[in-house]
């Protein structure tokens, strides 16, 4: 059952994000309740994140999708948010994302990044979103620039889509499958941040995580 002053469940997907935890759960906003899910951690994500106060599912397949997942499926609210939990995201700006679902505006939000200085956002893992981005466009006029890394749209109406991919195809099938039910997009930009220190991208960190994700993306589009 939801509780009553939460409006939002965050979920906030990690892979040895300790350092990062205790400034991002810091600045989630009054009315969002975070939800980490642990997703194969060597270090003590979990026990950081319980000891600050989020609700920690523990999700043992590995990938993004598979950890989403079971996040929302762990959410209890009528609305859910999802973003990284490496700090480069700022969880007050998902208040302006929320506003645009609930005032039934969009049904689903999504945060387009914007880095707030140069060497933020390497150029690997910007071309691999610029031409999965090009690809959605061309192929059902998706009206984004970027793959959702922050979003928010309805609990229920997320799992209805059906997404089936675990890894990190996930948030391209997702706007797929958005786009052909006819979903109303909004974008709003957002700051990103370089990641707090001690944690590394499982994407963007380096070309090879990148051509993986890239992978994931065309067994998606095919």
């Amino acid at each position: 059952m939801a509780t009553p002053d939460v409006v939002c469940d965050v979920v906030i997907p990690c892979r040895d994000e300790a350092p990062a935890l205790p400034d991002l759960l810091a600045k989630v906003p009054a009315g969002f309740r975070p939800i980490v899910v642990d997703n194969g951690s060597r270090d003590d994500t979990a026990e950081v994140a319980r000891r600050l106060g989020a609700l920690v599912v523990v999700e043992p397949r590995p990938g993004y999708g598979a950890a989403v997942h079971a996040g929302i499926e762990a959410a209890t609210a009528g609305y859910v948010a999802v973003m990284d939990g490496d700090g480069s995201m700022d969880p007050a700006q998902l208040q302006g994302l929320l506003e645009e679902v609930r005032s039934g505006r969009a049904d689903l939000a999504v945060g387009r990044r914007r880095p707030v200085r140069a060497g933020v956002w390497p150029w690997h893992a910007r071309l691999g979103n610029s031409l999965v981005l090009w690809w959605l466009r061309r192929k059902i006029g998706l009206p984004l620039h970027d793959i959702a890394p922050m979003r928010v749209s309805g609990r229920q109406a997320m799992l209805d889509l059906g997404i089936e991919d675990r890894r990190f195809g996930y948030p391209v099938e997702l706007l797929q499958r958005a786009g052909q039910a006819h979903w109303r997009f909004v974008e709003q930009d957002i700051d990103y941040h370089p990641r707090a220190e001690g944690t590394k991208s499982k994407v963007s960190g380096s070309v090879v995580g990148t051509v993986r994700t890239a992978r994931d993306f065309a067994r998606v589009l095919s």
